[in-house]
């Protein structure tokens, strides 16, 4: 049986900051699962395009602060994908809802996942090509699913921030190096999980870089108060080093 070495969604996967801006994305559709796209102002540097696949938290990727992040990742001549596995349902619809059952949210939400992220994936391929280069990007609900896309020969790196529901199974698939992004409090990803995971790592002489962010919590990459300094910064931090990660394995292709 494979261990545990991220857990299950928590009270803080689903509080959220909500961050202001102008999203330039547009809204398409691939493999039939609705789907965030933004693009770049300028070719890549390296002329080789690359694709990042954005695998959202609960709040989904039209979420004002994911669609902010997507849209600073295609600032950086990214072309951006964020799958919406919820189809238009996600969770900040429902949280003043009297009565919310978040478990059976949560349930239907994970079966629709299992069953949109391998056509979807495929969708990407078939609309972009083999001649570019793929990276995922996942936070807190979609760590599982970056993780299963970096056991196939797709990608050339992935990310993940304060991820959930990680298997021993999942991450020794993995045959691409890995950047973890973390904060100090985290349910989910507590500092003992996170040493396995490093353990893991090192046993299997991967190829891996963790961050770990001090007065921070789960939920921070995306979530964090703007307003407080050490969560904006720690917040953009994340998402700088996951830009160099990225260009760091693609800019040499």
């Amino acid at each position: 049986m494979s261990s545990t070495l991220a857990g299950p969604l928590t009270d803080h996967c689903f509080t959220s900051v909500a961050h202001s801006g102008t999203p330039k994305g547009e809204n398409i559709t691939i493999a039939g699962v609705p789907t965030y796209l933004s693009a770049p102002q300028a070719p890549a540097a390296s002329g080789v395009e690359t694709v990042i696949l954005y695998f959202s938290d609960v709040f989904g990727p039209f979420y004002i602060n994911a669609q902010l992040v997507q849209d600073y990742y295609a600032s950086q001549g990214f072309t951006v994908v964020g799958i919406d596995y919820f189809f238009g349902d996600p969770v900040h619809l429902h949280l003043n809802k009297p009565g919310f059952d978040r478990l059976t949210w949560r349930t239907k939400s994970v079966e629709q996942a299992k069953a949109s992220v391998p056509k979807w994936v495929d969708g990407v391929k078939e609309m972009f090509g083999t001649n570019v280069n793929y990276c995922a990007v996942g936070f807190c609900f979609g760590a599982p699913y970056v993780f299963q896309v970096a056991a196939t020969d797709m990608l050339s790196c992935a990310a993940v921030a304060h991820p959930t529901n990680l298997t021993e199974e999942l991450l020794r698939a993995s045959k691409v190096p890995l950047l973890f992004s973390c904060a100090e409090t985290d349910s989910a990803f507590p500092a003992p999980f996170r040493r396995q995971v490093e353990d893991i790592l090192v046993e299997k002489k991967a190829t891996y870089y963790f961050q770990v962010f001090s007065g921070v919590s789960h939920g921070f990459g995306t979530r964090g108060d703007p307003e407080v300094e050490t969560e904006r910064w720690a917040k953009e931090e994340c998402q700088r080093a996951m830009v160099g990660w990225f260009k760091r394995f693609t800019s040499s292709k």
